[in-house]
């Protein structure tokens, strides 16, 4: 009988048996935790204050100003045109100033859209923005034809990364690497640590609306601060590589003399790796694709 058997590793099928079900007293449903209903999002108490403030300042202002423009009428026709002209330049240049706020915040929310739309896979939503994005961004021009005959996500990405964020990866490290040469001559220049602060927040702010001009954006003030914060973010190891290098610097040097002369270097090496890290940073919260 032994030998009428096949030799070698046989596959052992269980005929027609259904598997048995699954026991279920209920237990998971008792020890899952409930899910807090999700209450609408509403404005915070501080949002609201500064709102009302912000009506009341230019609601009360434009009243006042009307007031003033129509005693100027009352008093002579040319004093009252010239007054109106006045009011309406300021007040024209406010607004001009709050629309290029709403732009550099738009094209940011464009970013954080394009990103998303990457994360999630979808083709459409992506091919859009990118292109949006191409077409503001000087750098992406040459690679615009390419980008329009991208047939799905993988070669869109492909494109991306071997063109225009190359590029744009490329032009920020140079940048870092100009704000870093400036933050090791300043921490050896300025006798105050103070003012090194003073100088590497300018220079740190300076150098992300740089990164962002070289990604195609244009932020404001509220825009550079939300870039800032994103910046900071991604480099927030920053400080415990700092506290390293300081450590490994103060336990080398010994000599009084030589500790003063290595001991300012360190500190301009930190300042000047700080730059690099804020420029990468700022690239990485810059870009449409998540950096890898």
């Amino acid at each position: 009988m032994s030998g009428d058997l096949p030799r070698g590793p046989r596959v052992l099928t269980e005929g027609g048996e259904k598997p048995a079900a699954r026991l279920d007293f209920g237990w998971e449903a008792q020890v899952a935790a409930p899910q807090a209903p999700r209450e609408p999002k509403r404005a915070s108490a501080l949002t609201l204050a500064a709102g009302g403030i912000a009506v009341l300042l230019v609601g009360l202002s434009v009243l006042d100003v009307a007031n003033f423009v129509t005693d100027q009428f009352a008093r002579a026709a040319w004093l009252g045109w010239t007054t109106l002209a006045v009011a309406a330049t300021g007040y024209g240049l406010i607004a001009w100033a709050f629309l290029r706020e709403l732009r550099g915040l738009g094209a940011l929310n464009g970013v954080d859209l394009a990103r998303a739309a990457f994360a999630r896979g979808d083709y459409v939503a992506a091919r859009k923005a990118t292109l949006d994005w191409a077409a503001r961004t000087p750098a992406a021009a040459p690679a615009l034809g390419a980008l329009r005959g991208a047939n799905d996500l993988d070669t869109l990405v492909a494109l991306l990364e071997a063109g225009p964020l190359a590029d744009l990866d490329h032009a920020a490290e140079k940048a870092g690497r100009s704000a870093a040469a400036q933050a090791f001559a300043a921490t050896a220049v300025v006798p105050s640590p103070a003012l090194d602060a003073v100088f590497f927040a300018w220079r740190g702010v300076r150098l992300v609306r740089e990164v962002a001009v070289i990604h195609g954006l244009r932020p404001g003030i509220a825009g550079t601060l939300a870039l800032l914060r994103r910046a900071v973010f991604e480099a927030g190891t920053v400080a415990a590589a700092d506290v390293a290098i300081d450590a490994a610097t103060r336990a080398i040097v010994t000599n009084p003399l030589i500790e003063k002369v290595a001991g300012e270097a360190g500190k301009g090496a930190v300042a000047a790796r700080r730059m690099l890290m804020l420029s990468r940073a700022a690239s990485r919260a810059c870009r449409i694709v998540a950096g890898r």
